[in-house]
């Protein structure tokens, strides 16, 4: 199906399930602890051995000797997989650096060896025995230290100029030029990278988690020199994902290196240290925002420059795409810069690129506002727009920034705000901050299959993944709204493929793209089911487990599907509606924060986000999405960071003990306001993504409130006790 057209009014619209708040069909799975995830697929392959990775212990440089005799004659034992007995291997299209190194090594911690061994213990023993000689070269850790050799990644981004920003910004009557910083960050999900492989002759199955599918596919494929059709990948459940399982990684070709090579299947999962410096993480980035406006706060000029760094062939982290949309003024300037770092590869990160660029964007907005005397929130909404500022004759789709700055106002008590430094509760110094949301609402090819059973049962078979985002029910509320059946008549099978190619999990993508193509499916499925009726598939209406038509013709889908099985494949294709209207999704994040005059301990107190992201298809799982979105936002803002050792090239803090994220206690009550909005430009569905909007501003905002609450402005993330305990207020002036 070709959506290249506005939806108009179809099944979806009835709003019977679709809509509807409602429980993860998975839940009881997973709250019992019996979905099996990768590491648990005990009834899948018989017998597994166990694999432990060895990463290196070095971040650049050679492996001049390796002596894996003692390994191989240890206890359990039963290969060694290196890079010299591993065979030709070639790299995915989506992989910086090789999976499995040697000799050369491009980062720390990359994957030089895979122990196999009867149990995961005789494997880690023996990994130890392994003795290997490097020679180190000299690398680039620091970003700050090579800034200055950074160079325009054309193919990722080029450079952006509309209009004279240089002459707009020197004759601007109220300027801003701030510099601002975020850290390395790790996606740290729950569930580690784990692979099961097992081969059945010629052909491999590997039970993984993984985002995305089709890329895994082929990927593993172009590595191990394979057919597509000797593939299969296998990814019902995973523990979280955040961008870290969009890409292959070293768990699944070790795994296939190793069952190979002892002709049994191989379980390997990466230890936590692994998870941090042998995948992906979000890049560092240096930033400069200039802004020029007009004495009643017109922004006539607006400037956003950003500097990350990457492995050779890596690419750049996008800060300043959110900046080319989000605000009017017709004098623009975007640009990235990539340096060469011999780090552990940089990747997507649950939004990539908006999530850092507006930690510094929404924070400069903050800056020009108090500049200009203006209330923050009015500032957003006099330069909002309705129109693409670099393509003034692209409208946006829906854009109701406005609406969710003026109704998150209101609802959080926004009048209440007082000057900085100004307002206090014993021993604490109280703000509210505010910050945009913005995230671009990107759509991909997606295709399904359904399958009606005689009993009335109908089964949805797609390759698309639940990385706990609620994929599951989504799915199976649009394929119960398309035919007209309670959701207990449906069952959705995912992440498999041998199903048809979906979207897959990444982007803010996913939900909208899978339901559209699952809408596709069932569009052609409710054309049999009518055929079988005899009734015109344009007459024909399902409800209540029926097809009825005119006439009272009419039969139920189990008496549709008795002769047989009614199957019905099919996928969305979408045409040029999202290059002829921007369509993003917008919302506002407004936070209090309480922070202690004497030690500059943060408290969060309140947080509110309001969302405009078209139809919200599920708000429970959607309201989850959010507050998890905010929760790793106010993680960002105070205590996220990756610590670098300059000296030898890898991040130190590599494990949940070291890198710290928000526990319960860091989080207060957040409340989630979604805007009544459908886009009939963006899919049948008339949905967005959410997932990734819920981050995007929040760190700003939480550094936006605890500028209000003490007076200081700390532009280098994450805010730290350190970096606001010289600036806090003398007790004298507090009284």
């Amino acid at each position: 199906m070709k959506f290249d057209q506005p939806a108009q009014t179809n099944p979806i619209d009835q709003l019977k399930v679709v809509g509807r708040a409602t429980d993860r069909v998975d839940g009881p799975l997973k709250t019992t602890g019996t979905a099996p995830y990768a590491y648990e697929q005990y009834q899948a392959a018989a017998n597994p051995a166990y694999g432990y990775v060895v990463g290196a212990a070095i971040a650049k440089g050679r492996i001049t000797a390796m002596d894996a005799d003692e390994a191989r004659h240890a206890p359990g034992v039963l290969a060694v997989i290196t890079a010299g007995n591993a065979g030709k291997l070639g790299k995915g299209s989506h992989n910086t650096a090789a999976l499995l190194g040697g000799p050369e090594i491009q980062h720390y911690h990359q994957a030089i060896a895979l122990v196999v061994a009867e149990t995961l213990e005789q494997a880690r023993a023996a990994a130890q025995l392994l003795r290997v000689d490097y020679a180190r070269s000299p690398g680039a850790y620091d970003l700050a230290a090579v800034r200055d050799t950074a160079t325009e990644p054309a193919e990722a981004m080029p450079d952006s100029r509309v209009g004279d920003f240089d002459g707009a910004y020197a004759r601007a009557p109220v300027k801003l030029d701030a510099s601002y910083s975020t850290p390395d960050q790790a996606h740290a999900m729950m569930e580690p990278h784990a692979t099961l492989a097992a081969w059945e002759g010629d052909k491999l199955t590997v039970w993984t988690a993984n985002q995305m599918i089709a890329w895994a596919r082929s990927d593993l494929a172009e590595t191990l020199g394979l057919p597509e059709d000797k593939l299969r990948v296998v990814s019902p459940y995973i523990g979280g994902g955040f961008g870290g399982k969009l890409f292959l990684r070293a768990d699944v070709v070790l795994a296939a290196l190793g069952a190979r090579a002892i002709g049994r299947p191989v379980k390997v999962a990466l230890s936590r240290p692994l998870m941090f410096n042998n995948t992906t993480h979000r890049p560092a980035t240096l930033q400069r925002i200039r802004l020029g406006a007009e004495a009643d706060g017109r922004l006539t000029a607006i400037a956003h420059e950003s500097w990350s760094g990457d492995l050779p062939g890596g690419g750049p982290e996008l800060a300043v795409q959110q900046t080319r949309l989000l605000y009017a003024g017709a004098n623009r300037l975007t640009a990235l810069r990539l340096a060469v770092l011999d780090l552990p590869e940089g990747n997507a990160m649950r939004a990539p690129g908006e999530a850092p660029g507006l930690m510094a964007l929404e924070m400069a907005m903050d800056e020009m506002a108090e500049k200009l005397g203006l209330d923050p929130v009015a500032f957003r909404i006099l330069n909002d727009t309705q129109v693409d500022p670099e393509k003034p004759e692209r409208p946006f789709s829906q854009r109701r920034l406005a609406d969710c700055l003026r109704s998150g106002a209101e609802r959080f008590g926004w009048h209440a705000r007082r000057s900085p430094g100004s307002r206090r509760e014993g021993n604490w110094l109280i703000g509210l901050g505010v910050a945009a949301a913005f995230r671009n609402n990107l759509v991909m090819k997606s295709g399904a299959r359904v399958r009606l059973d005689r009993h009335g049962m109908l089964t949805v078979e797609t390759d698309m993944t639940d990385i706990g985002t609620g994929s599951y029910t989504v799915i199976a509320q649009t394929a119960a709204e398309m035919l007209g059946l309670p959701l207990d008549k449906v069952a959705v099978r995912l992440g498999d493929s041998d199903f048809p190619v979906s979207a897959g999990s990444g982007g803010q993508w996913g939900a909208n793209s899978a339901t559209a193509g699952v809408y596709a499916a069932c569009v052609r499925l409710r054309e049999r089911v009518a055929e079988r009726a005899g009734i015109p598939p344009a007459e024909a209406s399902f409800a209540d487990g029926q097809v009825r038509g005119g006439g009272g013709r009419g039969m139920t889908l189990a008496q549709a599907a008795a002769e047989g099985e009614l199957v019905a494949e099919d996928s969305m294709e979408f045409g040029d509606l999202d290059q002829r209207y921007q369509q993003s999704t917008f919302g506002a994040h407004f936070v209090e924060v309480a922070v202690d005059y004497a030690t500059a301990e943060t408290r969060v107190r309140r947080m509110l986000a309001v969302c405009a992201a078209g139809r919200i298809l599920n708000p429970k799982s959607a309201r989850s999405q959010v507050i998890g979105a905010m929760t790793m936002g106010v993680g960002a803002a105070l205590m996220e960071a990756l610590h670098i050792d300059k000296r030898q090239g890898f991040f130190v803090n590599h494990d949940l003990a070291g890198y710290e994220v928000p526990v319960h206690a860091d989080i207060p009550a957040q409340e989630v306001i979604f805007l009544d909005e459908t886009d009939p430009m963006s899919s049948p569905m008339k949905a967005k993504g959410v997932g990734e909007l819920g981050i995007c501003g929040v760190g700003a905002a939480v550094a936006n409130a605890i500028h209000n609450a003490t007076g200081m402005r700390v532009r280098d993330y994450p805010i730290t006790l350190d970096k606001l305990l010289p600036g806090m207020p003398e007790r004298a002036e507090l009284g």
